[in-house]
């Protein structure tokens, strides 16, 4: 084959694909989008994906249909995701937890945080700093100075999180690190029952998304509040103090995040689309009422460009985290 020939061929299959990555676009979707959630029905995962499943099916023109499925620390899920199409009809609801974390702490987890793609960012959530209702502090300044005469005395606190190499984990480990306080992580297999032994004064303190549950349980004695994780005070938490008003710990700000993903090689046309649709849900005071109502903040739109540089920052963050603590896979 002659040169020119070789030339035009080529020019002609790099036009022929895109002329397919256009069509692909101008029909996606052209039948029901799944919404993967990595947990079981009726947590908050799942609540988040049903504030938004219906108006994002409205911006779509297709259906968006939730699918819960839980088990290995998100891992079983996201698996699923990466072994379909890569053609955005599969969207999976996730967060570092399950992307970022479960590959570092599980060992039998295979992929990678880089398989997959975050598409555009929907809520965060706040991260209260809870004690055990008699625990003798009510700053985090005050804590601060009994867990370190208790951990002199041979007696280290305890902290609970939902298992190992969780945010919540990494946020306990963290936090002994920056503060040169030993203290003892105990782990459970999830919120509830971390919560339970909190309220039941088995654990000393949890560092867990905040949720309007744990401002009455502060009021009715239940539970302490001693702070939120963020750089200032927010008008939904104005009563407990930002981390930043302490004197100790005025750096250790934290949230987490849930976002949209589909696998990293799913079609430019298909992601442009499918983010166009996401911010557009984002605007709808529907979603928002809903997701505030479940203690979500909405996420600020960002462009598919700022977005991808979040996502690398974020997989930076948690990994340079769980580096400094010297996390393990199990």
């Amino acid at each position: 084959m002659n040169r020119p020939l070789k030339t035009l061929m080529a020019a002609a299959a790099i036009a022929l694909a895109s002329l397919s990555g256009a069509a692909h676009a101008q029909s996606y979707p052209s039948r029901p989008v799944t919404l993967m959630v990595p947990y079981p029905a009726g947590g908050l995962s799942d609540v988040i994906a049903r504030s938004v499943n219906n108006t994002l099916g409205k911006q779509l023109g297709q259906p968006v249909v939730v699918e819960n499925l839980g088990g290995a620390s998100g891992s079983i899920a996201a698996q699923k995701v990466l072994n379909g199409a890569s053609d955005g009809y599969t969207v999976f609801q996730g967060s570092p937890n399950e992307l970022i974390l479960a590959p570092l702490a599980i060992a039998s987890i295979k992929f990678k945080s880089e398989d997959f793609r975050l598409v555009q960012m929907i809520a965060t959530a706040q991260i209260a700093f809870l004690a055990r209702k008699d625990f003798p502090a009510s700053t985090v300044d005050e804590f601060l100075d009994q867990a370190r005469k208790a951990a002199q005395q041979g007696r280290p606190l305890t902290y609970a999180s939902v298992g190992p190499g969780s945010f919540y984990h990494l946020l306990g480990e963290h936090l002994s690190k920056v503060t040169g306080i030993p203290m003892v992580h105990v782990p459970y297999k999830g919120a509830a029952p971390a919560e339970q032994d909190l309220l039941a004064s088995q654990v000393d303190f949890f560092l867990a998304p905040y949720g309007k549950k744990y401002d009455d349980m502060h009021k009715s004695g239940r539970v302490k509040v001693l702070a939120m994780l963020n750089s200032e005070r927010l008008e939904n938490v104005k009563s407990y103090p930002a981390i930043t008003e302490s004197t100790q710990l005025k750096n250790f700000t934290f949230n987490i995040w849930t976002g949209y993903f589909v696998k990293k090689d799913t079609p430019e046309p298909v992601v442009t689309a499918l983010h166009k649709a996401i911010t557009e849900t984002l605007a709808d005071p529907g979603v928002h009422q809903a997701l505030e109502a479940n203690s979500q903040l909405l996420a600020k739109p960002l462009s598919l460009k700022a977005v991808d540089q979040a996502y690398a920052d974020g997989i930076q963050q948690f990994r340079a985290i769980a580096k400094s603590i010297q996390l393990q896979a199990q």
